[in-house]
C-alpha cells in the first residue's frame, strides 16, 4: 500500500496540494491520501483525492502524536505532537511495517506538505 500523507493550512489550494504531491513523487501508484482527521473534509483535499482516484484516510490527531517522523517542524510538534503531519499520516495509513519513501516536501507558498509511505496496509 502506497499512501501520500498531506499536511496543510486552512486556506490551502488544490494547486498547492498538487505541487507538494508532485514534489514528493507524484500520484502514480497511490492507494490513498491521508491527513489528520480534523482536516480530512477540506475541499481542496477532496478534489485532489478525486483527481488521483483514491480515498482519503483520516488519522486521529492522538494517533499522529505517537508517530516518530524522519523530519521535525517545531511548530508542528507544538500543535500536533509529531514532527510532520504529512509523514505521520502517511505512515499511519500505510499500515504495518510502513516506511517513508519520500520525506516531506513543502509547496512554494508554504501552505501544503506531502510525504509518501509504503506499508502492508491495514
Amino acid at each position: 500500500m502506497k499512501v501520500a500523507g498531506l499536511g496543510f493550512k486552512k486556506d490551502v489550494t488544490l494547486a498547492s496540494l498538487r505541487e507538494a504531491l508532485a514534489a514528493a513523487g507524484g500520484p502514480k501508484g497511490l492507494t490513498a491520501v491521508a491527513t489528520v482527521s480534523e482536516k480530512a473534509d477540506a475541499e481542496a483535499l477532496k478534489q485532489l483525492a478525486r483527481e488521483c482516484g483514491v480515498p482519503i484516510k483520516a488519522v486521529p490527531a492522538d494517533e499522529l502524536a505517537r508517530i516518530d517522523t524522519p523530519t521535525q517542524s517545531e511548530l508542528v510538534v507544538e500543535k500536533f505532537g509529531t514532527g510532520s503531519v504529512a509523514e505521520a499520516a502517511a505512515l499511519a495509513a500505510a499500515g504495518a511495517r510502513a516506511r517513508i519513501i519520500a520525506t516531506r516536501v513543502v509547496s512554494q507558498d508554504r501552505t501544503a506538505t506531502a510525504a509518501i509511505a509504503e506499508g502492508d496496509g491495514p
